[in-house]
């Protein structure tokens, strides 16, 4: 499931996938609103590693619990990397991705910090619904993966790759939706 963030790390899209698994509706979790559906005791864990990512302008990594519609929660990871645009390379915000993890982890606690996100493989709760979506996912994991065996010159258009996806998503957001992509309880207005 793909998510981006403003500079500030204040949440301005997450895919729909984040309704089906959350029960909250996606416009309901822009800002900060997503954090109602963490675990009370994550929040903090995550705003820390956001804030600390925005400042730094970093790639993050977190693991936190996410509560389901209909109660209980589940494991999830997400990570995100910088987003850069014009003018001269502006610190734009965040693109990242949200992955459940599979159940029987070691987790006892949210945790996370600063550095390379390698998605995990999705589950089928956040696996991306939109074709756009799931180009950012792959990009993601590109991204992720890009250094391990080498490959460093093709880092710099993988991020142009990232960027321009990204664009693609916020003009996307903006546009207003054909009636067959409205999901229900949506209306125009």
């Amino acid at each position: 499931m793909i998510f981006m963030t403003d500079a500030a790390g204040a949440l301005t899209y997450v895919s729909s996938e984040w309704h089906g698994l959350t029960g909250q509706d996606r416009h309901e979790a822009v800002g900060q609103g997503w954090f109602e559906r963490l675990n009370t005791e994550d929040g903090a864990v995550l705003r820390a590693v956001i804030r600390e990512a925005a400042q730094a302008q970093a790639e993050f990594v977190v693991r936190f619990r996410l509560a389901r519609e209909g109660g209980g929660s589940i494991w999830a990871a997400a990570g995100a990397v910088p987003s850069y645009g014009p003018p001269n390379q502006t610190f734009l915000g965040f693109l990242g991705s949200i992955t459940e993890l599979a159940p029987g982890g070691s987790e006892t606690q949210a945790q996370g910090g600063l550095g390379r996100f390698v998605p995990p493989p999705p589950r089928p709760s956040t696996a991306p619904a939109s074709t756009l979506d799931l180009v950012a996912d792959h990009l993601l994991i590109a991204h992720g993966l890009i250094e391990v065996d080498g490959g460093k010159s093709a880092l710099e258009p993988l991020r142009e790759a990232l960027f321009r996806v990204g664009q693609e998503i916020a003009q996307k957001m903006t546009a207003p939706p054909a009636p067959s992509q409205l999901e229900s309880g949506d209306t125009l207005h």
